[in-house]
């Protein structure tokens, strides 16, 4: 990496308390507000080895994360990341995946992603998601029939993972035929953590490959989805190549599924450990009122969000931050779940309270990497919880919370499995449950 400047040279891992606590352990995993607390108060901003080995700073407080967000000096091109040349190869920094796939919104600066989010953003107006709200009732309701009959389910495999799944497939023009084929490979990426080794690499490289054929198939035949909108975009001047329109469902495929799904997950889980929250919401939709269905889905992202970690962000010079000097070169992991926690913010931060008003919380992100998605996914998340506290009245946890696992990321925060039990109930639909929604 390049140096900083000469009076204030960049903290290393050794530089950190030698009562700071050990992060990205499973341990940590399983609980890491407490670790977040403390980096909080005595350490704030914070640089670390990464699992990687990648050495990057986290930013935990939500004054700073916001600014960290927001500053144009963080860039989102991995290109401006300087790694030593024996660690190429090593960092799992985004960068090092293929070409065509590396031309998306996560990726990449003004003016390219100005000219993306804009034609992508034509798919999450109001109206388009408000018209998608009868598809995901009718997903959720179909994906509660495979299994209401049976007492017991594992709501992430279940019902958490293929609900968003199906949904972004439609979305994007995905036949229904062909979407099982995706169910399998976007298990395969969130199940192994999207690791470039066996099974992953081989479900992306057939994800790629189906979507550079879907893309074929549209421009001869284009319908109203968004892969149809994308290449009349870029035949109409916008100038969208081939690779950019792949490379864009690859990354709303991908990171609007594992998002939803830990909203979903997290947010039943957190529902289930503090029933008094729980019974309010059930009484409120049950009384035909859904204010508090709104704010409680704000105050999940809240609480114990989908995302952890925001994505990669990458210093383009010198730049202060949070009392540290950060050096041109360094890569910037905003802690999302820190900032939310944050009790310079946020009145009794660890408390769960589905109405709390004052909640502009950072759970999709700040500044012009908002997620773009955040629409439909809290359209989902509403539609998931709703049904799932209407249809299943008694769910519970059929086991211990702390047999419960954590899939292990930089990024992304989920529960592998949440198995519960229910009194049977009765399909909600008409005729046979669906092995594909």
């Amino acid at each position: 990496m390049n140096d900083s400047p000469a009076d204030t040279p960049a903290h290393s891992p050794a530089d950190a308390p030698a009562d700071a606590p050990e992060l990205f352990t499973w341990e940590f995993a399983t609980d890491p507000y407490p670790a977040y607390a403390w980096l909080r108060e005595h350490s704030p901003v914070h640089r670390t080895a990464l699992p990687s080995g990648v050495e990057a700073w986290l930013v935990t407080r939500y004054a700073d994360a916001r600014q960290a967000l927001a500053d144009t000096r963080l860039s989102k091109n991995p290109a401006h990341h300087d790694e030593p040349a024996h660690a190429k190869g090593k960092t799992g920094i985004p960068g090092e995946r293929k070409a065509e796939l590396m031309t998306h919104l996560l990726n990449i600066d003004p003016p390219d992603h100005t000219r993306l989010r804009r034609l992508v953003s034509k798919a999450f107006t109001p109206r388009r998601v408000a018209e998608f709200a009868p598809r995901v009732q009718e997903l959720t309701d179909r994906l509660i029939d495979n299994f209401i009959e049976e007492g017991s389910a594992d709501l992430i495999h279940d019902f958490a993972f293929p609900l968003p799944i199906y949904a972004i497939c439609d979305l994007l023009g995905v036949p229904r035929e062909d979407q099982d084929d995706f169910r399998d490979w976007a298990g395969m990426m969130i199940r192994h953590g999207g690791g470039p080794r066996g099974g992953v690499a081989r479900s992306v490289k057939k994800m790629r490959g189906y979507l550079a054929e879907l893309i074929h198939r549209k421009r001869e035949n284009p319908g109203d989805d968004l892969i149809s909108g994308l290449i009349r975009a870029s035949d109409h001047g916008e100038h969208l190549t081939e690779n950019e329109a792949a490379a864009m469902a690859f990354i709303l495929l991908f990171a609007g599924f594992e998002t939803t799904v830990n909203l979903i997950g997290n947010g039943v889980y957190a529902l289930l450990r503090n029933p008094g929250q729980r019974e309010r919401l059930q009484r409120s939709l049950d009384a035909g009122e859904t204010g508090l269905l709104e704010t409680g889905v704000e105050e999940l992202l809240r609480y114990d969000g989908p995302v952890e970690l925001a994505t990669w962000r990458f210093a383009t010079e010198p730049l202060e931050l949070g009392g540290q000097r950060i050096a041109a070169g360094d890569p910037v992991l905003v802690v999302l779940a820190a900032a939310d926690r944050d009790p310079e913010r946020f009145a009794d931060p660890d408390t769960l309270d589905l109405s709390r008003r004052d909640n502009q919380h950072l759970g999709y992100g700040h500044g012009i990497h908002y997620c773009l998605g955040a629409p439909l996914a809290r359209l989902e998340g509403q539609a998931a919880l709703a049904t799932l506290l209407r249809r299943l009245p008694d769910l519970h946890l059929a086991v211990e919370p702390t047999d419960l696992r954590w899939r292990g990321g930089l990024i992304m925060r989920g529960l592998r499995t949440l198995p519960v039990e229910f009194h049977p109930g009765h399909r909600s639909g008409e005729g046979d449950a669906l092995s594909t929604p």
